[in-house]
Formats: C-alpha cells, sequence, structure tokens
C-alpha cells in the first residue's frame, strides 16, 4: 500500500513539474518577440532580401519557421486549383508579438490575391491575435502559402496546436472570400460579409439548421448590396456549418471581430438612390406624425 502511494505521489510531482516547464515555455513569448516564417522554395539571396526588407540585421533572436508546397496542398488542395496555388511556396511573413487586446496588424508586399484583410480575418477564426505581422515575397505571388506558415509560427511560439481541422476552415474562409470578392469586384465587401457572418455565428446560443444559415447569408448579403449565386449560398452554408462543428473558442472570435474594422463603407453611402429612398420615408412617416400632433393640439 505505501508502495502505491509513494508511486501516485511521484506520478504527481512529474505532472507538476512537467505543467511548471510547459507554463515557463509559454511565459517565455512576450512582447516585442519575432517569428519570421519563410516559404522553403525561397533561394538563399531571395530570403536575404526579405530579411533586409523585414529590417532584420541580427537573426540570433530571430525564430525562422519554414512551410513547404505539400503544406499547402494540405490545407487548400481540396479547395484552390494547382495554378493559384502553384509548385512553390514563395510568401514569408516577419511576426511580432504585441501586448494583449493589442489586436492584429496586417501588412503585404508582393502579395496579388490575398489581401490585408482577408488574412486578418481568417488568422482571427484560427484564434490567432495580438501581433504585427508583415506578410511579402521577393516578386508578385499569389500569397496563399503565408496563411499556413503563420499559423505554423504560432503553434511553435505558444505551444499550442491549432487543429488541421481549423487550419483547412481558416484557409478554406480566405479562399471563398476572395473568390466572391473577385466576382463582385470588392474584396473588402466580401470581407465585411463574411465578418458579419461569423459575427451572427458568435451570437449563436445552439447551431442553426442548413435553412438558417442560408437564411443568414441570403440576409446578410442583402444588407451589403452583395448578389450571390445559387452555388455560393451552398459553398457558404457548408463553410459556416463547418464552423459550427469545429472546435473554436467562439469568445476569442468575437473579440477578434470587435477589433477588427474593414475599410468597406456602408452600402447606403455607396448607393445614394437608396439613401433617397430612406429619405422619402422618413419624409412620409415625419409627415404623419406631423398631422397627429397637430390634431392633438
Amino acid at each position: 500500500m505505501l508502495k502505491v502511494c509513494k508511486k501516485t505521489i511521484a506520478l504527481i510531482i512529474v505532472l507538476l513539474l512537467f505543467t511548471s516547464i510547459a507554463a515557463t515555455a509559454f511565459a517565455d513569448i512576450k512582447p516585442g518577440d519575432q517569428f519570421v516564417t519563410f516559404g522553403s522554395d525561397l533561394t538563399k539571396g531571395q530570403r536575404t532580401q526579405l530579411m533586409d526588407e523585414f529590417g532584420i540585421r541580427d537573426t540570433r533572436n530571430i525564430h525562422i519557421v519554414e512551410v513547404t508546397n505539400q503544406e499547402e496542398y494540405k490545407y487548400l488542395g481540396h479547395i484552390l486549383p494547382k495554378s493559384v496555388i502553384g509548385t512553390k511556396a514563395i510568401s514569408s511573413s516577419l511576426i511580432t508579438f504585441q501586448e494583449k487586446g493589442k489586436g492584429l496588424n496586417i501588412k503585404t508586399n508582393n502579395i496579388t490575391w490575398v489581401t490585408n484583410s482577408m488574412y486578418k480575418n481568417a488568422l482571427i477564426t484560427a484564434g490567432i491575435t495580438d501581433a504585427s505581422i508583415t506578410v511579402s515575397a521577393p516578386y508578385p505571388v499569389s500569397g496563399t502559402a503565408a496563411l499556413t506558415g503563420i499559423m505554423k509560427a504560432f503553434e511553435v511560439a505558444t505551444g499550442k496546436p491549432i487543429s488541421d481541422n481549423v487550419k483547412k476552415i481558416a484557409n478554406e474562409e480566405m479562399v471563398q472570400t476572395g473568390q466572391i470578392g473577385d466576382k463582385i469586384g470588392d474584396k473588402e465587401k466580401a470581407v465585411e460579409l463574411m465578418k458579419r457572418l461569423k459575427e451572427q455565428l458568435s451570437k449563436q446560443s445552439s447551431k442553426l439548421s442548413d435553412e438558417q444559415l442560408r437564411n443568414l447569408i441570403e440576409n446578410t448579403a442583402k444588407d451589403l448590396g452583395i448578389t450571390l449565386t445559387p452555388d455560393e449560398i451552398n459553398s457558404l452554408v457548408s463553410l459556416l456549418r463547418k464552423l459550427q462543428n469545429a472546435n473554436i473558442d467562439w469568445d476569442k472570435v468575437r473579440k477578434g471581430l470587435d477589433n477588427f474594422n474593414t475599410t468597406f463603407k456602408n452600402f447606403v453611402n455607396n448607393n445614394p438612390e437608396s439613401k433617397s429612398l430612406l429619405w422619402d420615408i422618413f419624409t412620409f412617416f415625419k409627415s404623419i406624425i406631423d398631422k397627429i400632433l397637430n390634431m392633438l393640439k
């Protein structure tokens, strides 16, 4: 009996020590710490070029993470054609950790398809926040490799893995946003659509049915003046269903979205005819109220 107790106590001590070590490793990441993610197909000269662009002269305190083209295909191969993903991982990033509550600040250079807001929205879905991130490449590229690299760097930095399922969903969200943005000619409006849909999901106490998701998508798109095809609506229903079923910290996502203001301008401000209609409605009801008030005098 005594031997069993000793073994139990020893096991508890080992677990406590392990927990302490893990906590220390996490605490080591502090504001100002930097990680660089490199596309693995960069040449030595291109890496030097990007380090110069990132303003890094001393690499001794810089953590470097690589992302391969194979990893791109793992998370994007089911939703993007090969012509978009390409055969090389080139896009890279500099990540500088910030104080808690600072949110995400994204800048890009030589990235032709993924916008700053698209990166930010997808990273919020993955639970990533409080960092200043510069995404770049030595020449113009789509930028699809960078999202995988950034998520990988955060896993290394925090010691907290992001599930493959959530990584795939974040990448799918980025792709669907870009595709809708390409079709309507306004990626920022497409980002706003996705942002509002996620805001609504984060407020739900229970999972919505496919029909409820469809209504949510159609009403949100209508509010933004976006016309979606049946196929696009079906794709968004599928994405939102995946978001609902994934192990996502919705409180964290909601906080991230609260700190995320897109540059999309209100639909009414961009459509004078809508503003005119609203003014006519306001004037009509005002005249009725005035008449009632006059009758009561």
